[in-house]
């Protein structure tokens, strides 16, 4: 509890939030004008009706009554104006506030290592960038403009009523204390009772993304009618939850109307006894008054609401600039833009570990000369894959160098880097887009007719013809429309339209029928040629072929040499990997 008060008064963080209006002063401006004008507007009103009614109506005198209709009319619309041009104007600066947040998130987050990806929940990124930024909004279009609008326009009313006649605006104070305090105690139970709700959503939410994410799973094992069980007793709490905010808003508002109505009664009664019997109010006095209450009340009952809108986007505002925050980039510090790379590689002494002290790779050093193609084979968690890792920089290594060309990595820039190398993964990520634009990635570089070129090199055009729209077919999310044989495929073909200096396999066979797989060592062996290219494998029928061949064990390179000269090693890991390999195939 103490800690989100906190949250909500604080000023700092109000502070950076300003800050986001600076390129959008002129609008920030006119919502403010048009506050006031609400305000101003609104108590005019009754001031008019006051004149009217006391000096035309009671004395029947019609001249100079029109005036005061036009002007109520006018004043009418200047309120009403106000008030649209204050809503509108309102929620779009709150829109292009979140605009500009959420493009500078994004880009924030997209330059993350992929260390913090390892630890955080990829629901947690989106409700920040969706979710937290439509209540960042809402401070601007429902909470902090409305409530200031509220207090203006209370205030400029209690000075109103206290100028037209102090004795009946004395009954209104004397109220005012009692709905203060019912608000701060509805404030408080809300605050509890929105918490409760936060936290239901985010468990229901989570719940489902997991379950439908997971279907498959869920239906094998035949886990529906107890996932039903569970997603209704969350649901349930749910329900719960936001009943608990009806409830409070059921008790709350009625008790509320019922004080502006006793008020007011209060009012017509003492203000037609004194209109009566010592004139010390007239009848204009009392229309005004009664005109003048509701317009007192009604905000002090909302503002209780609109204060958890406030307060609700400020923690919401907290949370996203936490991610901002967040330091958690690659050194992008290097200047060197490399243009081509010959294909050199080198690893000197590198040692490197996701978590600390617990290395995966412990001192390894290797050499890989230009336009050679070499393998690495090993067991599952040798360290294979976080090669690769490191050689893209998506972790920067604890100990060592890693250079290309005799350049260590770290000088060049991560763009001209990444560039000049291609990886194809064992895990095919495929958008749900077009299969030219996921082979291109939106590249405007690259055009169809390359990427048909490139699959009719590769082997593939008639299979990606062969399906409806051709380069123009819809995969879906993450390529469901294709099987995974097919998704492969397309991922060498991303891979292979970007003509890299250096390519990589990462168990790019591994989950390929034979059809596939052979197709992929028809166009490995083209594209191969020449250019500086790595295959890791677990099946080493795909790589006998390969210039050197590095065998790593519990982060260690225990082997290197070619085929034949690996197979030679009595008792080498190597061999005994290859002939348990072909012991099982033959065995089958």
């Amino acid at each position: 509890m103490a800690d989100d008060n906190k949250k909500v008064f604080d000023v700092s963080l109000f502070k950076r939030l300003l800050q986001y209006i600076k390129p959008y002063k002129l609008v920030f401006f006119i919502s403010l004008v048009c506050v006031v004008g609400l305000a101003v507007f609104g108590v005019l009103r009754p001031l008019v009706l006051q004149k009217a009614i006391d000096d035309h109506v009671i004395l029947k005198e019609y001249e100079g009554f029109l005036f005061y209709i036009i002007a109520m009319l006018v004043l009418l619309v200047l309120e009403v104006t106000s008030q649209l041009l204050f809503i509108y104007y309102a929620s779009w600066l709150g829109q292009s506030v979140v605009k500009d947040i959420r493009i500078k998130l994004y880009e924030h987050v997209l330059g993350f290592r992929m260390k913090y990806y390892d630890k955080s929940s990829v629901g947690v990124l989106i409700t920040r960038t969706v979710t937290d930024m439509e209540r960042i909004a809402d401070i601007f279009g429902q909470g902090l403009f409305m409530i200031f609008s509220d207090l203006l326009k209370m205030l400029v009313v209690a000075g109103g009523m206290f100028y037209l006649n102090w004795k009946l605006s004395l009954i209104a104070f004397v109220t005012m204390p009692i709905v203060l305090f019912a608000t701060k105690i509805f404030q408080r139970y809300m605050k509890r009772a929105f918490e409760e709700v936060r936290t239901e959503v985010s468990n229901l939410n989570s719940f489902v993304q997991e379950r439908v994410t997971g279907m498959k799973i869920l239906q094998l094992f035949t886990r529906e009618e107890t996932e039903y069980k569970k997603f209704k007793e969350i649901n349930e709490r749910h329900k719960k939850g936001w009943l608990k905010t009806v409830w409070y808003n059921s008790v709350f508002f009625p008790i509320a109307d019922l004080l502006s109505s006793i008020t007011l009664g209060a009012i017509i009664w003492v203000g037609g006894y004194m209109a009566v019997f010592n004139t010390t109010a007239s009848i204009g006095d009392l229309t005004a008054f009664i005109m003048f209450v509701p317009m007192l009340f009604r905000p002090l009952n909302q503002i209780a609401n609109k204060f958890n809108t406030l307060q609700m986007g400020m923690v919401a505002a907290d949370r996203v600039f936490k991610v901002l925050d967040t330091k958690s980039q690659i050194d992008d510090s290097g200047s060197t833009i490399a243009s081509e790379f010959k294909g050199n590689l080198t690893f000197k002494d590198v040692h490197f570990s996701y978590v600390d002290d617990e290395e995966v790779l412990k001192g390894i050093s290797l050499e890989v000369n230009a336009g050679e193609t070499v393998a690495i084979v090993g067991a599952t968690g040798a360290g294979k894959s976080t090669i690769i890792n490191l050689l893209n920089r998506f972790y920067d290594i604890q100990k060592g160098t890693i250079c290309i060309d005799n350049v260590d990595i770290k000088s060049l820039t991560l763009k001209s880097l990444r560039t000049q190398i291609a990886v194809v993964l064992q895990d095919v990520f495929l958008f749900a887009d077009t299969i030219c634009n996921n082979i291109t990635l939106k590249n405007p570089d690259i055009t169809e007719a390359q990427v048909q070129q490139a699959a009719k090199d590769i082997g593939i055009h008639d299979f990606i013809m062969s399906l409806p729209n051709g380069y123009q077919y819809n995969v879906k999310e993450r390529g469901v429309m294709l099987s995974s044989g097919q998704r492969q495929l397309i991922s060498f073909l991303r891979a292979y339209v970007t003509n890299p200096s250096i390519l990589v396999l990462d168990e790019a066979t591994s989950s390929v029928d034979s059809y596939s797989e052979q197709l992929i060592q028809d166009a490995t062996d083209k594209i191969t040629k020449g250019r500086t290219s790595i295959v890791i494998a677990h099946r080493l029928a795909t790589v006998q072929k390969a210039d050197q061949i590095i065998v790593m064990d519990d982060g260690h390179i225990v082997e290197k040499g070619t085929h034949n000269e690996l197979l030679k090693k009595e008792d080498g890991y190597y061999r005994n990997l290859y002939e348990v390999q072909f012991l099982k195939a033959e065995a089958v």
